[in-house]
């Protein structure tokens, strides 16, 4: 799988990007990514790649000759299943759309930055935009760290125990149940005596049932998307 990372501050997704699960990836082969700043794709000697925005709004917006050329130049070298543009207007990341994304072996995603993109490029030349929540970021690098986050750990292989990640809150729209390790007592507090009965049958019953529990008490939400 490769992700593409089109910004204007590609250093600031070099250490989100370049440690832990994510750096494993890349070191077995799993995963490629590949920064690109869009400031080598404008033809300005001054490398400018924003400017003041038609009309009254105030703050500046990132060109769309820039992007355009950048994007071209990228899918002359292959094809892309998904290009994503993070947006806070855009579609919520869910666990059910990472795992989707998981699937495709090309994703190019857009950084935005400033007041926004050219409108045009969002009408023309993205397939799909995602937002990680409901408020703005300084810039997208951040969005598209946490995107490939959390689509990277699903890829097969990545994980050590690939029956981890299917054992994930919102996996099957419910919260993961409370999990312990030694000593079974500390302080005082012990460990659930189920998780200790070695009874498998039992422990898995338990583990729903407290996924159940603490989704209707802490996101009932998810047991409505569930039902619908």
């Amino acid at each position: 799988m490769r992700f593409d990372i089109i910004s204007v501050l590609p250093e600031l997704l070099e250490s989100p990007l370049g440690h832990s699960i994510i750096k494993r990836a890349q070191t077995k082969g799993l995963v490629e990514i590949a920064l690109h700043h869009l400031r080598d794709f404008t033809t300005n000697k001054h490398r400018t790649i924003d400017d003041y925005a038609f009309g009254p709004d105030a703050g500046m917006v990132m060109m769309v000759e820039p992007i355009y050329k950048a994007i071209e130049k990228l899918k002359s070298e292959r094809a892309y299943d998904e290009i994503i543009y993070t947006s806070p207007d855009g579609e919520p990341l869910t666990q059910k759309l990472s795992n989707q994304l998981s699937t495709k072996k090309n994703i190019l995603i857009l950084c935005g930055h400033y007041k926004g993109i050219d409108h045009r490029v969002r009408e023309h030349l993205v397939t799909r935009e995602i937002s990680i929540g409901d408020y703005v970021l300084s810039g997208g690098e951040l969005a598209a760290a946490v995107i490939v986050d959390s689509v990277v750990r699903l890829v097969p292989g990545v994980l050590s125990d690939e029956t981890s990640a299917l054992t994930d809150s919102f996996q099957d729209n419910l919260l993961a149940p409370p999990i312990y390790t030694r000593p079974a007592e500390f302080n005082g507090w012990k460990v659930p005596e189920i998780l200790l009965s070695g009874n498998f049958k039992e422990i898995e019953k338990w583990q729903m049932d407290q996924a159940i529990e603490r989704t209707q008490r802490l996101r009932p939400d998810l047991l409505n998307n569930k039902k619908g």
